[in-house]
């Protein structure tokens, strides 16, 4: 481009003041103040100047291709940071995805509790001061068979706060291969020392025996604790006593046994074909006196940490300062009743939990999803990239069941007219993002983790990724 056509150019280009006389702008201005439309015309009408400048742009850009970068900057500007976007990873309990999403009765809950006021701390019955834990108290005794019960604001929490009141200044004895760090580096020996109690480690990584633990208690030791390995295994040449052999031992010698359960699961997932994972109901029969675990991993509720268990430790907790710096608010306490309620039916529960429901859905609904989803993409596609539907495997995620597969259909995209990696960051650009995974020079959607409500839009989106590639 020579200099003479550069400034032709740069003189064609229509004022800030003319745009916002268009129509267009002024429609813009009744959702979008006079001042932010004024400033997304502003940045266009730079960004085009800046490409003439460069040399990168010899044609004339028209009102209309102004117009659409105004409206375009605006919607990105207005655009919330916090999205919905479609899981199509496999990973049913994916952490950077929000975990368990929740049931249709947990979001009427939410929704009717935030809509006006609510009696979350008032006795109806009374009309006096009430507790915001007796919403949800009952509910977990009933499920689990605990005495008591309370929630804070993660299983995080519930550790810090059990460990805070039961044990400060005292020993706590673990065995050395459920020292587990969690996701962000958190780990049980920190927590353990920021609560003030002292961590007595016991028996080696692979074999911890009754006599360790024994050995280990003196007048000092407050509890013995354990803590479910839910994000990773240790296979082969193992030992760990059975939990009422180790409840029997802590009774023995007067002191209780805390149980860090981590995911919480309510059913028994072993009859779907899924993994080993402890029930909250059984730890409790086996003795234990105090149990906690999340409210947003196999629950498949929200965020919380649940604690349960004897009312005489429950009790205590519950007065520790903590509490209150830990405590859930109306819209968490809300969405778990809700959530819990839907397990006094089993049948029910799994099928209107997402978490449970996408775990156990059935290879050939699997199947006849994925093919739904490829003949979309076929036809977005338009024979200009393969498409398949593949064998595969899912995840449960959230560091429950490390070791366990679920036996899923993907849909795997090859040879398109872009790359792999420019599509898959594409998909994450669009109005509903898409979530992929690239593996052997194929983009993957596993369908297990796409509601079939979803998949009309995963292919909208698709669509509209191939859009922006050109």
């Amino acid at each position: 481009m020579t200099a003479e056509a550069n400034t032709e150019l740069l003189r064609k280009l229509p004022a800030v003041h003319r745009l916002l006389d268009l129509p267009a702008c002024q429609h813009l201005m009744e959702t979008y103040s006079r001042d932010w439309v004024s400033e997304a015309a502003a940045h266009s009408v730079s960004a085009v100047r800046k490409e003439i400048l460069s040399g990168t742009r010899s044609n004339e850009v028209t009102e209309e291709q102004l117009l659409q970068q105004i409206e375009q900057y605006l919607r990105n500007r207005f655009q919330p940071n916090f999205r919905r976007v479609i899981n199509a990873t496999g990973v049913v309990l994916h952490t950077n995805l929000g975990r368990a999403p929740l049931a249709e009765s947990a979001l009427e809950a939410i929704n009717r509790t935030a809509l006006g006021y609510s009696n979350l701390e008032l006795n109806l019955a009374t009309g006096e001061r009430g507790s915001r834990y007796d919403h949800v108290e009952e509910l977990i005794c009933r499920l689990t068979g605990a005495e008591s019960a309370l929630v804070v604001n993660n299983n995080a929490a519930a550790v810090l706060l059990v460990l805070r009141e039961m044990a400060k200044g005292r020993k706590v004895i673990v065995s050395r291969g459920q020292l587990v760090e969690i996701g962000g580096s958190f780990r049980v020996s920190e927590v353990m020392k920021e609560s003030g109690a002292q961590l007595v480690e016991v028996g080696t990584t692979n074999k911890t025996h009754e006599r360790d633990y024994e050995n280990a208690i003196d007048e000092n030791t407050a509890m013995i604790m354990r803590a479910h390995t839910s994000n990773f295994r240790i296979v082969g040449f193992t030992y760990q006593p059975e939990l009422s052999d180790l409840v029997s031992l802590a009774h023995q010698h007067g002191i209780p046994v805390y149980e860090d359960l981590g995911s919480g699961s309510l059913i028994d997932l072993r009859k779907f074909g899924i993994g080993d994972e402890p029930t909250v109901d059984a730890s409790i029969k086996a003795g234990v006196d105090i149990v906690s675990f999340s409210g947003d991993k196999l629950l498949g509720g929200t965020q919380a940490g649940i604690i349960a268990g004897r009312a005489e430790y429950i009790k205590k907790i519950k007065k520790n300062q903590l509490t209150r710096a830990l405590r859930v608010d109306k819209l968490t306490l809300a969405a778990l009743e809700a959530t819990l309620l839907l397990y006094l039916d089993e049948e029910r529960a799994l099928r209107e939990i997402p978490t449970l429901y996408l775990l156990t859905r059935k290879r050939e609904e699997l199947y006849r999803e994925a093919q739904k989803l490829a003949g979309g993409l076929r036809e977005v596609f338009q024979e200009k990239a393969v498409v398949e539907v593949v064998e595969g495997m899912s995840q449960v995620g959230g560091g429950s069941l490390p070791d366990e597969d679920l036996a899923t259909y993907l849909v795997a995209v090859k040879t398109t007219p872009f790359s792999l990696n420019a599509l898959e960051h594409a998909l994450r650009h669009v109005d509903l993002p898409v979530m992929t995974t690239i593996r052997k020079e194929a983009l993957l959607f596993d369908v297990r983790t796409i509601f079939p409500r979803e998949i009309d839009e995963c292919i909208n989106s698709v669509r509209e990724a191939c859009k922006r590639l050109g």
